[in-house]
């Protein structure tokens, strides 16, 4: 590949993670908080083609100015690069034109739980509904055994999963750093469950605190339930991880 197909490389690669950063695009690959870096990525990437593709553009001009004089004094061949190595530019148009989909539930169900015990809990209002993540109402249904839960109505939002039996779970993939190392947090769902729930759907969930667990079949992690009054369909969020995971 020439200086010059490189130079595009860099260049349209550079405005993909420019286009991803100044959109939510980025939140299919890192979490939030990475942002700042995938922009200044994008910006480092397109400095480097412009100045790749000048310099390249100053070394033609001599080589042609050296042809020039090579042919006038006896003839010379110019090779040129094949013009296939373009190519390699188009699958960096697909990350821009395709944003790959969140994972979902054929991944949650195949791999355990990543609940864990956070840190610590900001404290909750001491009356009123709650909305809470999904990873912070597990975490404390489970660590608190229900501190501050006990007979709020709990709102929360996450996507549906089906075990082998048909059982449901609400789900929310869980990112330490980018999709690659996403991880499910899981809880059941018991009560006035919708009769048919669509597999990676997404549902507002609104109910209470019950101290009913399960263990993952996967891992053996802990997975609480939510006694569940309401349940209604929502649009897939800007952000389909969850922003409340604390290891």
């Amino acid at each position: 590949m020439n200086r010059q197909a490189q130079s595009a490389m860099l260049f349209v690669l550079g405005a993909a993670l420019l286009h991803a950063g100044l959109t939510d695009l980025y939140l299919r690959y890192v979490k939030a908080g990475l942002r700042p870096l995938v922009l200044a990525a994008g910006v480092v990437l397109i400095v480097t083609a412009v100045a790749t593709a000048w310099y390249e553009w100053r070394a033609d001009a001599k080589r042609k100015e050296a042809h020039e004089e090579e042919a006038h004094e006896g003839g010379a061949h110019v090779h040129r690069e094949p013009r296939v190595s373009w190519l390699l530019v188009l699958p960096l148009f697909a990350l821009i034109l395709v944003a790959p989909p969140a994972l979902g539930s054929y991944s949650a169900m195949r791999t355990g739980t990543a609940l864990q015990q956070a840190y610590g809990y900001q404290k909750l209002p001491a009356s009123g509904p709650l909305r809470l993540g999904l990873a912070d109402y597990a975490g404390r249904a489970v660590y608190e055994h229900g501190k501050g839960l006990t007979g709020r109505q709990i709102t929360i939002t996450g996507f549906v999963a089906l075990d082998h039996s048909g059982a449901p779970y609400l789900v929310r993939m869980a990112l330490n750093c980018c999709a690659a190392d996403a991880q499910p947090v899981k809880i059941g769902l018991t009560g006035q469950v919708p009769p048919v729930l669509k597999p990676d759907g997404w549902l507002q969930v609104t109910g209470t605190y019950t101290a009913k667990r399960t263990k993952d079949t996967v891992n053996g992690g802990p997975i609480p339930y939510l006694q569940v009054t309401a349940a209604k369909p929502v649009p897939t969020p800007s952000d389909p991880y969850d922003e409340t995971w604390n290891n």
